[in-house]
């Protein structure tokens, strides 16, 4: 029974630990760019888009090329932003054994 109270002593602190995390989480900036730095794009940690920035030089392309342009940069934003919080969520759960139980990530 020892290690049953053990394993919920620390589902308890990871609960803790998880909740710290996600206030952490909701505060990180992720920035996506593209086209030689022509486009920025920047996201909250909740994937909300915050704010996109095109510079004057890149107006001058074609319609298509700037669309793509916007979706590579919002997809490097993404990649940028799934880095940062798998390594936050990993600070909060690489110290924490738990037998049997794989984390989702």
């Amino acid at each position: 029974m020892t290690d049953f109270s053990k394993i919920l002593d620390k589902a308890k602190e990871l609960e803790t630990k998880m909740k710290e995390s996600q206030k952490k989480i909701k505060e990180i900036k992720a920035e996506g760019v593209s086209g030689s730095n022509s486009i920025k794009i920047i996201l909250d940690g909740e994937g909300e888009m915050q704010k996109i920035e095109i510079s004057d030089e890149i107006l001058n392309e074609d319609k298509s090329v700037l669309e793509d342009l916007i979706v590579a940069a919002h997809t490097n934003a993404k990649a940028q932003l799934k880095t940062k919080t798998t390594e936050e969520i990993s600070k909060v759960t690489g110290g924490f054994g738990i037998p049997g139980f794989k984390w989702p990530l």
